[in-house]
């Protein structure tokens, strides 16, 4: 029972989680991952022959694969990382989120109900459903109208109730709503975590953070939504996965955790900043702010997430390391240093090209 069972963990935030766990602590990890556009094993090259790492390409919807997984490495503590997680692509085409995001965690929850209650009375004590997910379940905040209003605007607690404005929001909320009824009605134990927006190395090119270094470094048109002025929480992913470690560690059976990284700003704020950035550590002709295009904004479009970590900080003595400055310039250092790693992406379905509209 000293395994840890990672769904998604292939993917941008699992990477990151299932290599956490792997450098500081001592449990071993099974990686199961479908491999969509997004899964990338490549990510994990570094560890992939270490002996606690284990990898099973498989479907979270796949029943009698998971009961397999679950059969051949007894794992005490399943995290539930794997969805669809590009709001564009839920308005394109919301088929496959409602699958993976909302059959695939039902799946998983039945899988993983089994398989607890067919453990000894120890290792049933000691087991946990982990499930992770997304700040955009409560929908969006009262946008300020100047910094000094910013201080006293709301941000989103765990009691926040659900308000989602995406197919993709949406079938994460109901994700959630199953294991949270699944605790209540059958006793699974499990907890929640919500997350602000992450970014860092590794991350796939349709999120804005490196699409917008692929295409300033590409001399190509860097669009911003609207206007710009839709506001975000970034949280620095190496500081989520320490989160994630922390939850695992001491956080409550039932009970939800908001990550946040207590960094809000604007998305032109964001790309301005990472113009900066590219204009000295990359210097080119002209600024890459020259690049800047404001396109059409996405329907249903949410203008402001802000998350209150207070309960994570509080009980758990966990809170975000890296400021936004820092966090994007190791990002871009990266994104500058590992090129062969995400133009070998670029021919992969949907980057580049715009998706979401109606």
């Amino acid at each position: 029972m000293e395994t840890i069972l990672v769904t998604g963990g292939a993917g941008f935030i699992g990477s990151v989680l299932v290599r956490h766990i792997i450098n500081y602590t001592d449990f071993s990890v099974v990686n199961v991952d479908k491999l969509t556009y997004a899964g990338n094993e490549k990510t994990l090259a570094d560890i992939e022959s270490n002996p606690r790492y284990s990898f099973e390409c498989a479907d979270v919807c796949d029943a009698a694969e998971i009961q397999r997984i679950l059969k051949k490495y007894q794992p005490f503590l399943v995290m539930h990382l794997a969805a669809e997680s590009h709001v564009d692509r839920s308005i394109h085409g919301p088929d496959d989120f409602i699958k993976t995001n909302i059959i695939g965690t039902y799946t998983l929850l039945e899988e993983s109900r089994a398989y607890w209650s067919s453990l000894p009375l120890e290792a049933r004590q000691k087991f946990r459903f982990h499930h992770v997910s997304t700040d955009e379940v409560y929908g969006d905040l009262p946008h300020p109208q100047n910094s000094a209003e910013s201080v006293n605007l709301p941000k989103f607690k765990e009691t926040t109730p659900y308000a989602p404005s995406s197919p993709y929001s949406a079938s994460k909320a109901s994700s959630d709503h199953l294991v949270r009824a699944w605790y209540r009605t059958y006793g699974l134990p499990v907890v929640v975590t919500n997350c602000s927006n992450n970014y860092g190395p590794y991350q796939h090119q349709e999120k804005l953070i490196p699409l917008v270094i692929s295409r300033a470094l590409g001399n190509k048109p860097i669009p911003i939504y609207g206007t710009g002025n839709q506001i975000r929480d970034w949280l620095y992913v190496e500081d989520h996965a320490d989160a994630l470690l922390s939850v695992i560690k001491d956080g409550e059976i039932g009970r939800s955790y908001n990550i946040g990284g207590k960094n809000e700003a604007t998305n032109l704020e964001l790309v301005q900043k990472i113009c900066v950035l590219l204009d000295n550590l990359q210097p080119q002709k002209t600024p890459y702010a020259d690049q800047i295009t404001f396109v059409t904004d996405r329907p249903g479009h949410d203008q402001r997430y802000a998350i209150d970590p207070s309960r994570i900080i509080n009980e758990l003595n966990w809170k975000p390391s890296v400021t936004l400055d820092e966090g994007l310039r190791k990002t871009v250092l990266w994104y500058l240093e590992n090129k062969d790693w995400w133009k070998a992406l670029q021919d992969r379905e949907g980057v580049g090209s715009r998706l979401g509209k109606i």
